[in-house]
Parts: C-alpha cells; structure tokens; sequence
C-alpha cells in the first residue's frame, strides 16, 4: 500500500519472505483474523531497530536450500527477542539450521503435493487440526531434517519426513514442513489462527474498509496539485482506483477508456456509460483498435502480447497527457497477486511465472510515473473497498478479467475474425451463467479460442473450425484455484449454444485443471 506510517506504533505481524510463490496467501491467512501484518524482505528486516510492535514472525517458503553454501538466512539474534516464530518449508528447515539441526536432500523421496500427517505429540500450534490424529497437508519440498536441534521436539511427521513439524515450547519457535496457507491443506487455517491468535495473543485491528481513509488520505498527500490520467477498463480493480483517486482530488483525475477491441461483447459501451452518468466521472474514450489489431497481427508468444499491449497503452496515455496539462501520474489497478507472478529472480528468490500487462507490460522508460494503490490487496479485499465506495454490483461482482483482454484467451496469431467469433461464444457462456444462477458461485469463466481446426458435422456437411475452451474455477484470491463442477445437462447445453449459434466453432471442450499447476489465464 501506499505507506504504512499511520500503522508503525500498531501491533503488528511481520512475514519474511524467502520466495515462496504464496507468501502473500500467508498475509492473506492473518488479515482474515483481522491482524495487520507485513510482508518484509532480508533487507527490510535488517533495518527494523525497534521489535516493540511486531507480536510475532512467520519465515516463509522458498525454493533455497540450506544445504548449500551460500542461502539466505537470518541472525540468531532474531530469536531471541522472546517473540513468536513460525517457520513454514523453508523456514522451518532455517530454524533447524539455525540451533545445530542437520539437513539434507531427502533420501527416500520428494514431497510435492498431498501427504498424510500424523500427530506424535499435543502442540498448541496444532490444536484442532488433527482427526483421528491424522491430517491432509499440501507438501513443496525436497529437504528433510533427519537430526532435530536440541531443546526441539517432534509434534507430527509423515512417512517421507520423520521431523515435519517441531517445536521449543520455552523459546514460543515452531517449524513446518508443509504449507498451512493453501487451501489444498485441510484446516491450515486453524495452524494460522493457533500461531496469531493463542501463540502471538496479538489483538485484532485490521478492518479492510478502514483502509479507504488511509489510502484517500495518502492519495492527496502524494499528489498535492498534480494532475492524474487512470487507465479505466471497466473491471473491478481499475473501477476501484477510479473512485479512490477521484474522491482524493476530484477534477484534477481524468480517466481514459481505450478501445482495444479486445474487451467483451458490447462490454466497452457499458462501463463508459455507467462511469459517465452514474459517477460523473471525467472520461475520454479513445478508438485504438485498428492499432492494436496492426501491432498483435501475427504474434504469437503470449509475453510479446502482453508487451505490445502494455507499451502501446503507455504511448496512448502518454499523448493523452500531453493534451490535459501538468499530468504527472498514471493511476493503475495492479493488485499484489499481479506483482507477484510477475518476479522474476532478479532481486528475489521468486521464480517468475509470466508478466502482467499491468506489471510486465510497461517500458522502462515511461514519463508518467505510477500509482498504484491496491498493489499490496487480493482481490476479495478490493471488492469490499468497492462496496464501501459505492460501486455498481454489475462492476463489483464482475469476474476478474485481463489486461491484456482476449488477446491472450485467442491461442496464436489475432484476426478480427477471430475476436468476433471468441467474443460471441464468450457471450453465450457468461449469459448462461448468469441465466443459470451460478455466475455468482464462480471465481472466474471464460472462454477461449484454441488454435486447432477439427473436422466436424453440420447438417451433413463436413466442417474444419475451431475449437472452444471453457473455464470456470473456485477460488479465494486467485493464488490457487480449482475447476468448478458443472453437472453434464448444462456443460452440454452450453455446447451446443455455442456450436449452433457462433459460425466458426465446431467443437467444445472443458478445462478441468487446477492451479497449480497449470495458471487460471490460459497464457
């Protein structure tokens, strides 16, 4: 968020990163007590000189070893502060390094994905997590502690790691192997409220709606008298920025819709009239979609997508800046699961997955420079800053959608031909979602259009179109995601909506993966 200096004097959990790619579903975990806490880096946390605040630290995953010679650690001195530690993966075999425990590379086998835990010993950490003293955890790993740092007891294991979670009761340490903060661990949850909660005994203060002040207040404070251009698509997250960045200096924020042709059916003419009329918002609508369609013609690497899109936005605003004088900003609705899928190693232990358009989608020279203040929120927590904002339930309940839109839902090289054909079975998906009454029960559908032509029948005449992929997951944040579970009458209705009512599409398949491992956007 924008600055944290209202909340330095306020009782607080700090999470230091190792890498891990859900380290903010941690953050998440704690903000759902109601319990502020802060993601911190290495060097962050070498900087911090008063402890008073921070009731407890959580060590995160990671993909470094301890084996090695060379991988980020932590001082001893940070235990003793007589504060509470948790350390998950890889935080766990840090704090096995940290008091003489040994560690290597699993000898029996590696444990990516579902394991059986089984209790050996009572441990408030693990308080109501067990049935029948055994328990579903999601494992990421490769090393095992096989010898347990002294004053440290065993409390459960699992039949490739003896020592899967230990504790030293006195010194209030706790160490994981698994992870409590993914939804593929049964109750992980209730580890996460054990530690804050009944370890930490920190006091609840954390009220997402709280937030709205904070960031106005921080909003006026950065941009004083400058002017503000925001990239206003219609989605939640932009929508949001929108109304935070209007309420903080009113007249001095233009928004700017830009017409890629690349959004859904009649979805552009929607949102410009409700932000129009409803909001009073100031906006300018820009036709760019013949230059979007000349730029993507014939790209197919999703990545040079994304930066083609991005840069060409940039160049737009940047124009458009020129025109509404001493514009010094671009308002933008990154939200943090968009910045942490678009690390790379470069400065963080963080494999990079793939860049955002809000993120991985801008040049490194760009004269307007960024506000972004929902960078540090999931998406959940933005659409309750929306309804405390007023914001049109058509926007507020509204799947997430991409920046790029569906430029990267169309598999291969864009035609226009293509966009139409996509945009129309889109239609007819989401409409019978909504018809359905189950638009409000997913996380996100969609379609997309693969890059496979099929042979197929049609009033007994032979066709070759294409192939449609329809995708509907459950999730709480977006960091992980399961498919949602269609009975067959209307997966098969749908079908043949699509088959009969879009020329081009013979065909109609569903995905059914999960994330991991596969991401929800198909590039």
């Amino acid at each position: 968020m924008y600055s944290n200096d209202h909340l330095k004097n306020k009782n607080k959990i700090i999470i230091i990163d190792f890498g891990s790619q859900v380290t903010k579903l941690i953050a998440r975990r704690v903000r759902d007590l109601r319990v502020y806490c802060e993601i911190i880096n290495l060097n962050e946390l070498q900087k911090i000189e008063n402890f008073k605040n921070i009731k407890g630290i959580i060590l995160s995953g990671g993909p470094s070893t301890v084996t090695q010679k060379i991988y980020p650690k932590i001082s001893k001195k940070i235990f003793e502060k007589n504060i509470p530690v948790l350390g998950i993966c890889y935080g766990l075999q840090l704090i096995a390094k940290v008091f003489g425990g040994k560690i290597k590379k699993s000898q029996k086998k590696r444990e990516f994905g579902e394991a059986i835990l089984l209790e050996k010993s009572k441990s408030i950490l693990l308080k109501n997590f067990f049935t029948n003293k055994k328990a579903k955890v999601w494992m990421s790993h490769q090393d095992a502690i096989y010898k347990i740092p002294k004053n440290f007891k065993n409390i459960a294991s699992t039949d490739n790691s003896k020592y899967t979670a230990i504790q030293n009761k006195n010194k209030r340490i706790y160490g994981i192997q698994f992870h409590p903060e993914v939804t593929h661990t049964e109750k992980g949850f209730k580890i996460i409220k054990n530690f804050v909660s009944d370890i930490c005994k920190i006091k609840k203060n954390w009220v997402i709606g709280i937030e709205k002040k904070r960031i106005i207040h921080d909003l006026k404070k950065k941009i004083k008298k400058d002017k503000v251009i925001c990239a206003l698509s219609g989605g939640v997250d932009s929508s949001v920025v929108a109304l935070l960045v209007n309420k903080a200096i009113k007249k001095n924020l233009r928004c700017i819709m830009v017409d890629t042709g690349l959004l859904r059916k009649n979805e552009f003419k929607k949102s410009y009239n409700l932000f129009k009329y409803k909001y009073k918002l100031n906006i300018k609508l820009i036709n760019s979609q013949t230059i979007f369609y000349k730029k993507l013609k014939n790209v197919t690497d999703p990545e040079k997508k994304r930066k083609i899109i991005g840069n060409l936005f940039i160049k737009i605003f940047e124009n458009e800046a020129k025109k509404f004088k001493n514009v010094k900003y671009l308002a933008q609705g990154t939200l943090y699961p968009d910045i942490i899928e678009s690390r790379s190693a470069t400065g963080s232990n963080t494999s990079k997955i793939k860049s955002h358009h809000n993120v991985g989608g801008l040049p490194k020279k760009m004269k307007l420079k960024l506000i972004e203040p929902l960078n540090e929120l999931f998406k959940d927590e933005v659409r309750i800053l929306g309804k405390s904002l007023g914001l049109d339930n058509s926007i507020l309940k509204k799947h997430p959608f991409p920046g790029p839109g569906l430029a990267i839902r169309i598999i291969g090289k864009i035609t226009e031909k293509k966009i139409k054909i996509l945009q129309n079975a889109d239609d007819i998906f989401i409409d019978s979602l909504i018809k359905n009454k189950l638009y409000d029960k997913i996380w996100q559908a969609y379609a997309a259009l693969l890059p496979v032509k099929t042979v197929g029948v049609m009033g007994d005449t032979r066709t070759f179109e294409y192939t449609c992929l329809l995708r509907a997951v459950t999730s709480e944040d977006g960091m992980t995601a399961a498919k949602y579970n269609f009975n067959n009458e209307f997966l098969s209705k749908v079908s043949n909506k699509i088959i009969n009512g879009v020329s081009g599409i013979n065909r109609v398949v569903y995905d059914i993966t999960s994330k991991p491992p596969s991401t929800i956007e198909l590039e």
